[in-house]
């Protein structure tokens, strides 16, 4: 099986582990102990374990909760289920004791493949007819026949604003996962990515994970990201190029550590998603070290990425997250048709990454979907040249005095300053207007900025109307487990101040 650029792949996660397995190259370099697993042992590691899964009487397509950090069992325990048949449901270590109790309640897995570390959260979160694996004993077992259509993954969303919602891909819309970012940044098997986001989040599995069983590359995975860390990681490990975040990206920018010249030489560039990424930090990340970032979208319901910006000497537009690439994109205004260039409207996908369902959720499933378009929540607009540009999310939007205001104009404003780290302005209820502007701010260490520093910068850049009223000053700001700002959270969080 070979990469195609104009195609999506054919075939199982299984047809392609089998075909990578009659190569003894490496697939994965583990940080913590630089262990590594070839594509022949991930084979031989993954049939063992779906064995040993099937042999507990599973049935084919049923959930198998995997509740592990990033690490080798980590890769091992994805790969297996999916690899017998079943839909490996990856559990967000980081969302709490409700949410993953609710994750793993609401999958119906009764088997569960548990990390050592995280015996403890499971015990306390787990249904009782759930039980945890820990014989992978090699049973002579006949697996799972699996095909294409067949449920992979399931995967729940952060819940921001509601409970999550378990979303569900195919092994073809998985493979198509890593496909449209194999495609979009050229990786070929001499290709090898860093890996700092955690693979229970839809990034950091389906964009370097699966990219490289598409691509035939390799990954260096770390168990987390590490400031002090990330640059040597990717000098001792020959690595090629890495997928971050934009709080990320603003973290190493302000750091005290670069990358030596025989490293950056190496690099083809750095990849952002999740977020929207500042104009001022990507400029500032590009001039401080010389590499190209590449600014993408992607969401959980598209595996991964639907756009991206080429890579150089392609035309990069900063502010965008791109053209698509392995899908189309389109505008749909409030009557759900297509809208013209430069007009603003929400983001609507459909192509082969796109999930099968929400698990359990009819409802929510039908509203999402428009026929074959799927409704991203996202609003922006597109140029002529095809390159998109996010505005802002339809549930977040501050509506103050009936004029929408998106909270991306702000944040981008207090990014401005050289001295923010990680900025997120966010809605306050008003009895004047509705709702206000507030906005919530990290700095670098020693900076002496003040909230009325910011609040006038803001006014500058963007007039009194939309700058924040109050600016509020936080050790770190509220992430999901991609790194990626949890804006709606600060209303809750931060006491109002006292206006109106």
């Amino acid at each position: 099986m070979k990469l195609s650029h104009k195609t999506p792949p054919e075939g199982t996660v299984r047809d392609w582990i089998e075909q990578r397995a009659k190569s003894d190259e490496i697939a994965f370099v583990f940080t913590e102990d630089c262990d590594t697993l070839t594509w022949r042992e991930l084979f031989i590691e993954a049939e063992k374990i779906a064995k040993a899964i099937t042999a507990q009487d599973v049935a084919k397509g049923e959930s198998i909760a995997i509740l592990q950090p990033n690490g080798r069992e980590g890769v091992l325990a994805f790969y297996s289920a999916v690899f017998g048949g079943f839909r490996a449901t990856m559990i967000n270590l980081a969302a709490g004791p409700d949410a993953i109790a609710y994750a793993l309640d609401h999958c119906g897995a009764r088997i569960a493949l548990v990390h050592d570390k995280v015996v403890e959260i499971f015990e306390s979160a787990r249904p009782k007819q759930m039980k945890r694996l820990t014989s992978f004993e090699t049973q002579d077992i006949v697996l799972h026949d699996v095909a294409a259509t067949d449920h992979a993954l399931l995967m729940y969303t952060s819940g921001t604003t509601g409970r999550p919602k378990g979303v569900v891909h195919s092994h073809s819309s998985l493979l198509a996962g890593g496909w449209t970012a194999a495609v979009a940044h050229q990786l070929t098997e001499t290709d090898r990515a860093l890996c700092v986001l955690p693979i229970c989040h839809i990034n950091g599995l389906c964009v370097t994970v699966m990219g490289a069983l598409i691509s035939g590359g390799s990954v260096v995975m770390a168990e987390k990201f590490s400031t002090s860390r990330f640059w040597d990681q990717i000098k001792k490990h020959d690595v090629t190029w890495f997928s971050v975040v934009p709080t990320i990206i603003s973290h190493l920018v302000h750091s005290d550590t670069n990358p030596d010249t025989q490293t950056k030489a190496r690099l083809r560039f750095g990849r952002s998603a999740s977020s929207a990424l500042a104009p001022d930090v990507q400029t500032a990340f590009e001039t401080r070290f010389g590499l190209p970032i590449i600014e993408t979208m992607g969401l959980t319901e598209t595996a991964a990425q639907i756009l991206s910006n080429p890579l150089p000497p392609g035309k990069r537009k900063i502010g965008s997250p791109g053209i698509a690439y392995g899908n189309e994109v389109a505008i749909l205004g409030p009557d759900l048709s297509e809208r013209a260039v430069d007009v603003q409207g929400e983001i609507a996908v459909r192509g082969p990454n796109v999930m099968i369902e929400y698990l359990k959720n009819p409802e929510a499933t039908k509203s999402t979907f428009h026929g074959d378009w799927l409704r991203t929540g996202d609003l922006g607009h597109k140029d002529a040249d095809g390159y998109l540009f996010v505005t802002g999310r339809l549930k977040e939007l501050i509506i103050k005095g009936g004029e929408n205001i998106a909270p991306r104009e702000i944040d981008e404003a207090l990014y401005a300053h050289a001295d923010v780290v990680e900025a997120a302005a966010f809605a306050r209820p008003c009895k004047t207007y509705g709702e206000r502007v507030e906005a919530a701010v990290s700095v670098c260490d020693r900076s002496t900025l003040t909230a009325e520093d910011l609040i006038r910068s803001c006014v500058e850049k963007l007039g009194k109307f939309k700058a924040p009223d109050y600016v509020y000053f936080l050790p770190e700001l509220p992430k999901g487990p991609s790194g990626k700002i949890q804006r709606l959270k600060l209303q809750d969080i931060l006491l109002p101040a006292k206006r109106d």
